[in-house]
């Protein structure tokens, strides 16, 4: 069943509406393609923020790590928090969004600080 404004993946859910509704038209031509349905909307998603904001190379870098008692986000190679919980996950509810709006690239890493994924490329 196609997406449509009213109805799309969750992951859409905090894209700015210009960017989400070009997601939802490419995520279903990539559908119609045959592609699995993750797959479709991660590269929706890129492109149709490219397709609405260009090829920004300044993208801002946030990270999620891990500092002693608690995890913080911060732009890389920050020296502030952004935002401070005391678990990963609550962490997480609150960076994707944020970095989400920001048009940014989040980079999490596991508590031995290597990295476990990145975001919105």
């Amino acid at each position: 069943m196609p997406w449509n404004k009213d109805d799309y993946p969750d992951s859409m859910k905090n894209l700015e509406t210009d960017v989400r509704e070009k997601a939802i038209d490419i995520a279903n031509a990539l559908l119609e393609e045959n592609y699995e349905e993750g797959r479709a909307i991660s590269i929706a998603t890129s492109q149709a923020r490219k397709a609405i904001h260009g090829d920004e190379e300044e993208r801002v870098t946030y990270e999620v790590i891990s500092r002693e008692t608690d995890w913080i986000l911060r732009k890389a190679d920050g020296k502030r928090s952004i935002i401070v919980e005391k678990t990963k996950a609550e962490l997480l509810q609150k960076a994707k969004p944020y970095v989400n709006d920001q048009n940014g690239i989040l980079t999490i890493y596991e508590e031995d600080g290597s990295i476990e994924d990145t975001l919105y490329e």
